[in-house]
This record gives C-alpha cells, sequence and structure tokens, in this order.
C-alpha cells in the first residue's frame, strides 16, 4: 500500500509541476511556482488518499486531520503569496537567474527551479503520505498531541509573523525600512521558523505509522533549504550592502527565535 501511494503522489506532483510550468510559460512569470508550492502538496495528498485501495474502510482520524493540517497550512501559504505578488513583477530571484541564463532559461528553469522543487516536495510530504498508507488506525498516543502542538505552534508562528510584515509594509512611512519588532526581533525570518515547524509536528504525528521514522527526511529537508539553500541566503542576498540590515543581522538571530544580542561597544584608543 505505500509503494502505491507513494508512487501516486510522485506522479500527481510530477504532473503539477508540469502544468506550473507551462503556465509560467505563458506568464512569462517563473514566480507563479510559488504560489503554487502550498496548494501542490494537498492536491498531491488527496489523490494519494481517494486512490488507495480500500478508500472508503481506510478513514481514520489521524488520516483525516493530517489532510486538514496540511490543507489549512497549504491553502493559506498559497494565497498569501498569491496576494503578495498580485500585480507585482516577477520576484528579484527569478529575475536575476532569468537575466543570468539567458536563452537557456525555459530549459534551467525547467529541471532547477520546477521539477526540483517537485522533487523536494515529494521529500517534504513523506510523513504525511506514510500516515495515508498506515492501513488500519491505531489508538492515539501522546505523539498525536504533540505533534498537533507542535504544528499549531509553527502555524501560529507563521501567520502571525506573515501579517506583522505585511502591515510593516502596507505602512508608506516604512518604505526601503527593516522591520523589527514583533516576531522579527527575535528572528530575522519567523515566517521561515514556522513553516519548518510546522512540519516537524506532521512527523511527530507520523512516528505512530509503520516506518515512521523515515518521515524524519521531510522536517530535515524543509529546515535546511529554508536556512541553507533557497531561503534564508538568498533572501539576505538581497540586503547585501544595505547598513541598516547588517546592524539587524548583527544582533538577531537567523532563524530560531532568541532574544537580540547587544551590540558590543568599541571604546577608542
Amino acid at each position: 500500500m505505500f509503494v502505491q501511494i507513494f508512487w501516486v503522489a510522485a506522479l500527481t506532483i510530477f504532473i503539477y509541476m508540469n502544468l506550473v510550468f507551462i503556465f509560467s510559460l505563458l506568464k512569462k512569470n517563473a514566480s507563479v511556482v510559488d504560489i503554487a508550492w502550498g496548494a501542490g502538496f494537498l492536491l498531491a495528498l488527496l489523490v494519494s488518499w481517494l486512490t488507495s485501495p480500500d478508500f472508503t474502510e481506510q478513514i481514520t482520524g489521524r488520516k483525516v486531520l493530517v489532510i486538514i493540517l496540511v490543507a489549512v497550512w497549504g491553502l493559506r501559504l498559497s494565497w498569501h503569496i498569491y496576494q503578495r505578488n498580485k500585480g507585482k513583477p516577477e520576484d528579484f530571484r527569478y529575475a536575476t537567474w532569468r537575466q543570468k541564463w539567458g536563452r537557456w532559461f525555459v530549459l534551467r528553469s525547467y529541471f532547477q527551479i520546477f521539477l526540483l522543487q517537485g522533487f523536494f516536495m515529494f521529500l517534504v510530504i513523506l510523513p504525511a503520505l506514510l500516515i495515508i498508507g498506515h492501513p488500519s488506525g491505531s489508538s492515539w498516543t501522546w505523539l498525536d498531541y504533540l505533534g498537533v502542538l507542535v504544528w499549531a505552534s509553527g502555524f501560529l508562528f507563521e501567520t502571525r509573523a506573515d501579517a506583522e510584515l505585511k502591515r510593516f509594509k502596507a505602512n508608506p512611512a516604512n518604505k526601503g525600512q527593516i522591520i523589527k519588532t514583533g516576531l522579527w526581533r527575535y528572528s530575522r525570518h519567523p515566517n521561515y521558523f514556522g513553516e519548518a515547524l510546522m512540519w516537524w509536528g506532521i512527523f511527530i504525528l507520523g512516528l505512530n505509522s509503520p516506518f515512521g521514522w523515515l518521515g524524519l527526511i521531510s522536517p530535515l529537508t524543509i529546515t535546511i533549504l529554508l536556512t541553507r539553500v533557497s531561503g534564508i541566503p538568498l533572501l539576505e542576498k538581497k540586503y547585501a550592502g544595505n547598513p541598516d540590515y547588517q546592524a539587524y543581522r548583527a544582533v538577531t538571530s537567523a532563524f530560531f527565535p532568541w532574544p537580540p544580542r547587544k551590540r558590543q561597544r568599541h571604546s577608542a584608543k
């Protein structure tokens, strides 16, 4: 059962990302992949569940719960990014690659943006697939309650951080300024922290499934992506040379929320 669900999820993601790629060509804007990211998880999970053997006999509370959690996270994130990007030009990351890659942009973006994100999507959704593939519904344990608590903490963290940033940018007086209040006082990227925390929660939920430990691939993947690959590193390149941001960076944690460090005072000699 697990093998079938994995193959269905992988095929669904592959078809979905190809359709998103075609749409990006029509729009001449690769940023649509960011909007498609969250919703793609829900689509892959639903198709895998609905096509699983004995679907009607395998409706359990844990399976319904994980679908709801992924739906709430994924649809909110896709809508938030859509609202943020609506009416704006292509995101600076993709615009930079479009200029750098030149005539090879279409081919390289297909493999290095769309299919690569699809591959990471499959890795991240793994613990949810393990839950869906569980042939029976075992009794709830403390891991279920802990997983929900961790997920809820991450969701509240991400939604609050996004709301704070949205309000900050909506104020004309803040144009060109760096947000340093609210959750952004304790982390330079609290929204990323919240997103990673949610997948740690789903991983914990999946530990009640056979081979649940394999789900560790998911939170490790999303945490590494956000902190080392496409999240923080690419975004902070945008602020290279900005003295205000560098001062903020010197005292504020990059990812994990932590009280601001005290500025070091250098006495003149």
